[in-house]
Formats: C-alpha cells, sequence, structure tokens
C-alpha cells in the first residue's frame, strides 16, 4: 500500500444547540468580529451578533452565491475600517465562502457557523467570480479555524435547499473515492458520508422534526467537506463551476442535476469509487448513476439543467469552456464527450451506463 494523506486541522463543535457557544470560541480567535450573512439570513446573524454581545463589530448581509469579486471589495472596505481581526460566517456557502475570499485578503481567522449542508466550511478551496468568469484555488489560510455544527440551525433549511446542499455533499465525497490523490484514509470518509446522506435526507424531508436525522446529515456534510478540503476534484466540479461562474446557475441544484451524469460518464473508468458508491447507495454498481438520479427525484429536486433556466444553445459554450484547460479526470475530457454528458442532463433523463462509449 502506498499513499499520502493530508490533513488541515481545524476545531469542531458539533451537537444540537451548540451555537450559544459562539461567544466562548470566537474569543479564542480575536477581539472583534465581522458576521457575514446573505440578506435571507439578516435575522440569525443578528441573533449571532447578540449572542457574541461586545465581540461583535459590524453585521454585514450582502453574500451572494458564487461570491462576485464587487462584494469582496465592499465587504473588505468596512474590515478595513472597522479594524476587524476576525470574520464570522453564518449560512451556507455564500457566506463562508464571502468569508474564505476575505481571509485570502487579509489572513484573518474564521468561524463558520454552517447552516445548510455544502460543506465549503471544512475546506481550504476558495471561489471568486469576476467578469462572469469563477475561478477557484486552495490556500490553507481559508480554511476556517473553528466550525460550530448544530442541527437547530437547519429546522428553517427551505426544503428544496436541504436536498441540494445534501446532494452537493454527497458530489464532494463521490469524486473524493477517484481523485488523482485519493487514498484510502480519504476514501472511508467519502462512501461513509455518502451512506449518511442518502439514509438521512428522505428522513429528514418525511419527518422535518427527526433531530437525528438532521444530525446524521450534518455529519455527512462534514466529512464531504473533509474530503473535499483534502483531494482534488474532477469533471463534476469543472463543470458545475463553468455553468454558475458563466452561466449563474444556482450552486447546489446545479451539482445536484450534474452528479449522476458526471459519474455515468467517468464509470467504466473508476471500479473501486463505483463498488464503494454501490455499497453506500444500497444498488448494484452498474446502478450507480440511476441511484443518484432516482434520489434526487425522490426528493423533489429538479433534475435538468433546462429547469434550472440553461438554453439548449448554451450547451456548445459550457463544452467548450469545460474543456479549455486541462485538468485531472479518470477518464480522458473531449468536447465530444463532455457534449453528450451536458445534452442528458439538459433533458434530465435517468442515466444508464448502457450508454457509456
Amino acid at each position: 500500500m502506498d499513499f499520502q494523506y493530508v490533513s488541515h486541522a481545524n476545531r469542531v463543535i458539533f451537537g444540537q444547540g451548540k451555537m450559544k457557544q459562539t461567544k466562548e470560541e470566537l474569543a479564542k480567535l480575536g477581539k472583534k468580529a465581522i458576521v457575514l450573512a446573505t440578506p435571507e439570513q439578516s435575522e440569525l446573524a443578528n441573533e449571532v451578533a447578540e449572542i457574541i454581545e461586545e465581540l461583535c463589530g459590524f453585521v454585514y448581509t450582502k453574500a451572494v452565491q458564487h461570491v462576485p469579486v464587487e462584494t469582496v471589495i465592499d465587504a473588505q472596505a468596512i474590515v478595513e475600517k472597522e479594524k476587524i481581526d476576525v470574520l464570522l460566517a453564518v449560512g451556507g456557502g455564500s457566506s463562508i465562502g464571502l468569508a474564505k475570499a476575505l481571509a485570502l485578503n487579509t489572513s484573518l481567522p474564521i468561524l463558520a457557523i454552517p447552516t445548510t449542508y455544502a460543506g465549503s466550511e471544512m475546506t481550504p478551496v476558495w471561489g471568486l467570480t469576476e467578469n462572469n468568469r469563477k475561478k477557484t484555488g486552495t490556500n490553507i489560510i481559508v480554511k476556517p479555524k473553528t466550525v460550530i455544527y448544530d442541527s437547530n440551525l437547519t429546522l428553517t433549511l427551505p426544503k428544496w435547499l436541504t436536498v441540494t446542499s445534501g446532494m452537493n455533499a454527497i458530489a464532494h465525497c463521490a469524486e473524493g473515492l477517484y481523485a488523482e490523490n485519493a487514498n484510502p484514509i480519504v476514501s472511508l470518509f467519502a462512501e461513509d458520508g455518502v451512506r449518511a446522506l442518502a439514509s438521512s435526507l428522505p428522513r429528514i424531508l418525511e419527518k422535518p422534526e427527526d433531530m437525528e436525522a438532521r444530525g446524521e446529515a450534518q455529519y455527512g456534510t462534514m466529512l464531504g467537506g473533509m474530503v473535499l478540503g483534502s483531494v482534488g476534484m474532477a469533471l463534476h466540479h469543472k463543470l458545475c463551476h463553468t455553468l454558475g461562474g458563466t452561466f449563474n446557475l444556482p450552486h447546489a441544484e446545479t451539482h445536484t442535476v450534474i452528479l449522476p451524469y458526471a459519474i455515468q460518464y467517468n464509470a467504466s473508468h473508476i471500479p473501486k469509487a463505483m463498488d464503494a458508491l454501490a455499497r453506500a447507495l444500497n444498488t448494484t454498481q452498474d446502478d450507480v448513476p440511476g441511484a443518484l438520479y432516482d434520489l434526487s427525484s425522490s426528493l423533489g429536486s429538479h433534475t435538468s439543467l433546462e429547469a434550472l433556466g440553461l438554453k439548449v444553445s448554451d450547451l456548445d459554450k459550457v463544452a467548450e469552456i469545460a474543456t479549455k484547460n486541462p485538468y485531472y479526470n479518470p477518464r480522458p475530457v473531449n468536447k465530444e464527450g463532455i457534449r453528450e454528458l451536458l445534452q442528458y442532463a439538459f433533458e434530465g433523463k435517468r442515466p444508464e451506463l448502457a450508454y457509456v462509449k
């Protein structure tokens, strides 16, 4: 056995009601915080501001998806003016993404309180959108120093976001199984993350007050974030970043639609990953893409790019951008193959491995 495993340690506080420990944890990182959130999370941001009392220097509720550079510039001006020394992100990928962009520029520490199942809080991966192009990178400085998981905060999460952010976390796990630098430790995290999320998401929708299921979903999300932060990603994430950054498609929904087709595309080149996914999804290896499709469909999610607002005339451009720069993927990437994948995803057909050439 021959592998490398790199761990970027951070502090995790996990459990129902743990948000009440925010002030105590924040004080270990700094003395004056800016609370970052989206407009939709303004009420929660103000609640957190009350919890941290005198440690709150400013509440900024203009975070938006895909982290536009204009928002970063606006928030950073406040950070500098108010002499902020710690970033407190409350919410999902938009809020945490803004905190990461600010940390990249300022080296300030982040405390993250996630309210969705995105998993960004456990990674050193950052993203920034400028001139309709999303660029991403990895820098340990942007990984939150402390993460507080409180399942109570998911109770107000809309059904559609519960589903799509959970499927996004499954995507992190799935691609981690066949990453270029995949290793046995990360693969254990990934398989258990898929199992936990695939098991808990239907239970949450059936019985929203099931806190055990919500905790299990957060656990799966944490594992997905650890996977994403430890190994590289491949075709699935490249396509989603292209669709989000260039066409402004919603982040989590796009991941949900693309995942079954990315797995379908790569299936013949990732036998070990397909075995792990089959175990986690309680299905056969041949039907892993279909099982992922069935899971999102049964949870009421959109299953096609057309439903997300993409036009069929955009598919050639997506394929061109997604294949323009070389990147790792277990199956060779070419424009014809990606265009075929995108057509399936646009139409939302249930994927079958028989179509893979």
